[in-house]
């Protein structure tokens, strides 16, 4: 008689983010009286910057939508000026993902809009757009900026065409697309891009997802599966697979994944009830984290997304009594890294015209920065000229650290520069004289200019934002405990700005030193 050994497997599995919890905000942090569109369009109706939120409002005639500074929360004034250059009720908005002051907006009337937002945020209403693009002949439902190349902008319509918009033109006004894509039969649903934006994958109302590379406008995959209608979907990062949510065939929520490659049967197919709202899904992959939100729903639920099967793991759900219309999502860059936040969402409550800002939390005791679920992230700088995109050149975003008081990391340009430098030091050391007391020099007028208001045009632009918050555009404190706070960050801030100009005195008195050592030994040289 044999007995064969059974591998034992735990029926768990680590995960760092097995505990996350969603925290809403307390009223105070909250937008009230914001009178949200009351439009049926599947979209989110917000877009959400470090500086700015833009929420599309109802009005009486033409469309209009609202942009508010991210500190200004509270009671919202009910004449709050707005952009209101539309003819036609607004359906989209995005936020320029390289350029805070910037957003695009698209509508009923057939035209997509760009407008640029002043410093101090909208004092007045706006009609006149930094740009129009005109070239669609139905309304605009949905536009998307690409991740990494500056100035390219998506657009779709009910006219079932996707334009592709170069804004890094002289005209006010765009009739020509660089690009025009007229692969899909109905509706486009949805638009999603891969990492480095060199493939899009798009939903239609004709039941197909379509993967398509844009500058060519190939359509290189496409899906036809009867079993899952497909309404929204998601490249899911550098996992090569792709997420949509929809419904069955038999009108049951659903969700599925596929591979990039192979779009013929989709990898797993999960059914999860019986509403009737839209799922919007929400990819994090900095922490592989995928969040369901239903258009209608209180709840919602979040998944880890793995590289190997069973590829999605359930993590929890976050119930609420309030049902959402639509959700903002904050950029890595904007969040709270001093309390763990990994995500937030801002979700719009129209039953009580309200905007809460929802946080994603994972619990840690250490109020320390935690490495481990802040890698590197797509930041505020674009990889590619517009004209280099549209030149056939590809390149992943440029990453950046969220640890307070770190740069955005080098482009390659700035590496090639940072090399010079070390060239040119190594030459100065193997020569001395002349070539160290040049370098020294050059050293200490670049800081001396510095510190005249010698300052390049981005650093003027710059407006100081602390602990999370931009001084130029923070709302008073309204209680006591709200001041106290604030003057201790203010008291914690003035104390480090005082530390870090004790060390660059520090520094110039050195290199002066170094300077009068370097004079003092030429003649000595010289003589010898």
């Amino acid at each position: 008689m044999t007995v064969s050994k059974m591998t034992w497997r735990p029926q768990y599995r680590s995960s760092k983010f097995r505990h996350v919890f969603g925290k809403p905000a307390v009223k105070d942090s909250c937008y009230d009286g914001v009178p949200i569109t009351r439009s049926v369009q599947d979209n989110n109706f917000c877009a959400v910057n470090p500086r700015f939120l833009a929420v599309i409002t109802e009005c009486a005639g033409g469309g209009a939508f609202l942009v508010l500074s991210v500190h200004h929360t509270g009671k919202v004034d009910p004449h709050q000026p707005r952009i209101s250059g539309h003819r036609g009720n607004v359906l989209d908005v995005k936020w320029n993902p390289f350029n805070d002051y910037c957003i695009a907006s698209c509508s009923e009337d057939t035209t997509v809009k760009v407008w640029e937002i002043p410093p101090h945020g909208v004092l007045k209403n706006l009609t006149v757009p930094w740009k129009e693009l005109q070239g669609h002949s139905r309304r605009v439902g949905l536009i998307e900026w690409h991740p990494t190349a500056n100035n390219i902008l998506f657009s779709t319509a009910y006219d079932y065409k996707v334009m592709i918009w170069n804004l890094d033109c002289p005209e006010q006004v765009i009739k020509n697309p660089v690009r025009t894509i007229s692969h899909h039969t109905d509706v486009v649903l949805s638009l999603s891009f891969n990492t480095d934006g060199s493939l899009f994958a798009t939903t239609c109302k004709d039941r197909k997802v379509r993967i398509i590379e844009p500058r060519s406008g190939n359509l290189l995959q496409e899906a036809n599966c009867k079993t899952h209608k497909a309404s929204k979907v998601l490249f899911l990062g550098n996992l090569k697979m792709l997420f949509t949510s929809g419904t069955s065939r038999w009108n049951d929520r659903q969700f599925a994944l596929w591979d990039q490659d192979d779009l013929s049967v989709p990898l797993l197919e999960e059914n999860l009830d019986g509403s009737s709202g839209v799922l919007f899904p929400f990819y994090d992959p900095d922490t592989h984290m995928l969040y369901l939100a239903g258009k209608g729903d209180g709840n919602m639920r979040y998944y880890e997304i793995g590289s190997e099967k069973p590829y999605i793991h359930y993590l929890t759900e976050y119930r609420s009594h309030q049902p959402q219309k639509g959700m903002g999502v904050m950029p890595k860059r904007g969040l709270d890294v001093s309390s763990c936040e990994v995500f937030r969402f801002y979700k719009l409550v129209t039953t009580k015209s309200l905007i809460e800002p929802l946080s994603m939390i994972v619990p840690r005791r250490s109020e320390s920065y935690q490495d481990d679920i802040y890698p590197m992230t797509a930041g505020n700088r674009p990889a590619l000229s517009a004209e280099e995109w549209l030149s056939g050149i590809d390149k992943g975003p440029v990453l950046m650290s969220l640890k307070p008081g770190s740069q955005i990391a080098e482009s390659h340009s700035e590496m090639g520069k940072g090399l010079g430098n070390t060239l040119d030091t190594r030459r100065s050391h193997s020569r001395p004289g002349m070539l160290q007391l040049a370098y020294i020099q050059d050293k200490l007028e670049t800081k001396e200019g510095k510190e005249d208001g010698g300052n390049t045009e981005e650093e003027r632009s710059w407006t100081p934002v602390s602990n999370g918050e931009d001084y130029g555009l923070c709302s008073p404190p309204r209680t006591e405990n709200e001041l106290r706070l604030k003057f201790h960050k203010q008291q914690e801030e003035i104390r480090r700005l005082r530390e870090l100009l004790n060390q660059r005195d520090v520094r110039v008195t050195q290199l002066e030193l170094e300077m009068k050592n370097m004079k003092n030994s030429q003649p000595h040289q010289g003589s010898l």
